[in-house]
């Protein structure tokens, strides 16, 4: 069995939220082979320095428990967390994703993303995506002391919750035919992805062929699911 999250948005900030995937790990996560989580487990990340952190540390050691007892635990880069870097996987006992990720089993084909790539009608932040995911501004925000990383990781937070509210639900997601084409691209394969905090399951038709796209939900106090292959079919689970 796998299960299959994202946007959790994790920060102390949403002290519940991390109790409910702080209880998951200890519960329904014990029960399956492998974990998908495909981006913005955290709210923000600044740097893989930021492990001593005793929240970050208190998470990364949760997760390394669940590695030790056998759980595979695979993470995709969000919006949010894109510079979480090698020492945290080794620290955590994941393995660091590409973004897509085909994943082929026995019983179906999937391509894994967090979604992001393909809401191209927001031009602002694609042009955001580019900067932030270079690798030369990376090396240079990463220069930076951490406290002038925390302060900045807030300021742009704040900055793109202000700017979601002057933007339309159809800009901020996905790109009819740039899905499509990425359905075409990747062979038909069932669509797993987050980022829109639209929970949904929708029904393409590429080529004449029908493919499935499963957008994850978001988390929040109240409300939180994972999506549940069990070697056959997909469906959600609600934790709360």
């Amino acid at each position: 069995m796998i299960h299959f999250i994202s946007d959790l948005h994790l920060s102390p900030q949403s002290p519940g939220v991390t109790a409910l995937f702080l209880n998951y790990l200890d519960g329904p996560a014990g029960q399956v082979d492998a974990l998908y989580i495909l981006g913005d487990l955290f709210d923000a990340w600044v740097g893989d320095d930021d492990l001593a952190d005793p929240y970050h540390d208190g998470i990364v050691a949760a997760l390394q428990r669940r590695h030790a007892g056998g759980l595979r635990t695979f993470l995709q880069h969000g919006n949010r967390d894109f510079l979480l870097g090698r020492n945290f996987a080794a620290a955590a006992g994941i393995v660091l994703l590409p973004d897509p990720h085909v994943l082929s089993l026995p019983e179906g084909q999937f391509v894994l993303s967090h979604g992001d790539a393909l809401c191209t009608d927001d031009a602002e932040y694609m042009a955001f995506r580019r900067q932030v995911r270079d690798p030369q501004w990376q090396a240079a925000f990463l220069a930076r002391p951490l406290s002038e990383r925390r302060a900045l990781a807030a300021q742009m937070r704040a900055a793109s919750e202000a700017n979601k509210r002057s933007k339309t639900a159809y800009q901020m997601d996905l790109n009819p035919q740039e899905t499509d084409d990425f359905l075409r691209a990747h062979g038909y394969a069932t669509f797993i992805h987050g980022h829109t905090h639209q929970p949904a399951t929708h029904a393409h038709m590429v080529d004449g062929i029908h493919v499935e796209r499963w957008v994850l939900a978001d988390w929040h106090e109240d409300r939180s699911e994972v999506l549940v292959w069990n070697d056959a079919t997909l469906s959600r689970l609600s934790l709360t």
